[in-house]
């Protein structure tokens, strides 16, 4: 099976009528995701690809039976969206938008938390499971069905990881995205826990980049309750201390969160770390 995002899952699409929605909607229709609502306030009524408009979540979950809602709402508006999502009874909520305010996200998270609610990101490339579904941007094509589960912090870095692991002919059971801010929905340990205990998942690929100490916890835990394979990468080996790159949580102070420190912690925990990303599949055959 895949973990957390299986072809069960009835999805509405925050933000539809936006041309990221729009787009998107459709690619995830392509890749056999039942998207059955659509929600921007004021639109009720009209059709997005095919997929009905509601004012509300609330209205997509009573009229549509939703169970997962992806947003793609501007990051001024998205805490609301998230709420909105949570109280109306959503239990997966997949929040692709960047740049949400950091006290947004102080907020929101942890009330999803009180509610028994999963969110993945913000600011990420979403979640796919090969076969069943996918919530997020990530390009269809890059994926095959397969036994290897992927977690991410870097969107572009996942899409190249995985295009290389698919044409080494390692399929993935579930690629998560959690995203590149300092505070995102789930964590590199929770999605990890996910994993070890998901019987179609036999290894693990971790992507991680410089900033904060995602990786380090990771591969503490690694150390002490996953039993499967598991092969890293961390991107920012040449970054200098002190200078955000790229994410929000990719900054590096007071001699924590480099790259090296992080490479440490995995060697520690018996972990290869590739030295390029295309370096990725040939670890994995090794294991």
């Amino acid at each position: 099976m895949a973990v957390l995002l299986t072809k069960r899952a009835r999805v509405v699409v925050q933000g539809i009528t936006g041309h990221q929605g729009q787009f998107h909607t459709r690619a995830m229709r392509d890749f056999g995701t039942k998207v059955v609502a659509g929600v921007t306030p004021g639109k009720a009524g009209s059709k997005i690809e095919g997929v009905p408009v509601f004012d509300r979540v609330r209205d997509a979950v009573l009229k549509r039976k939703a169970n997962a809602s992806i947003l793609f709402v501007p990051a001024p508006y998205a805490k609301d969206a998230a709420v909105e999502a949570i109280e109306a009874g959503i239990k997966l909520v997949v929040i692709i938008t960047e740049r949400i305010p950091f006290h947004d996200c102080l907020d929101f998270i942890p009330y999803a938390r009180s509610k028994g609610v999963t969110v993945i990101g913000p600011n990420c490339p979403g979640i796919a499971s090969p076969g069943q579904a996918k919530m997020g941007i990530i390009p269809n094509l890059i994926f095959r069905e397969g036994d290897t589960g992927v977690i991410s912090r870097s969107g572009t870095l996942t899409y190249e990881i995985v295009y290389a692991m698919s044409q080494a002919g390692f399929g993935q059971s579930t690629c998560v995205g959690i995203g590149g801010d300092p505070i995102n929905g789930t964590n590199m340990v929770e999605a990890l826990t996910l994993f070890q205990k998901d019987r179609q998942t036999r290894r693990i690929v971790l992507v991680g980049e410089i900033g904060g100490t995602a990786e380090e916890e990771a591969a503490d835990f690694i150390k002490k309750r996953v039993t499967k394979p598991v092969i890293a990468y961390v991107a920012g080996r040449t970054a200098p201390p002190g200078k955000r790159m790229g994410h929000a949580g990719a900054i590096i102070q007071g001699g924590r969160g480099t790259a090296e420190s992080k490479t440490k912690a995995f060697a520690d925990a018996g972990v290869p770390v590739a030295q390029y990303p295309g370096e990725v599949a040939t670890l994995l055959a090794a294991t």
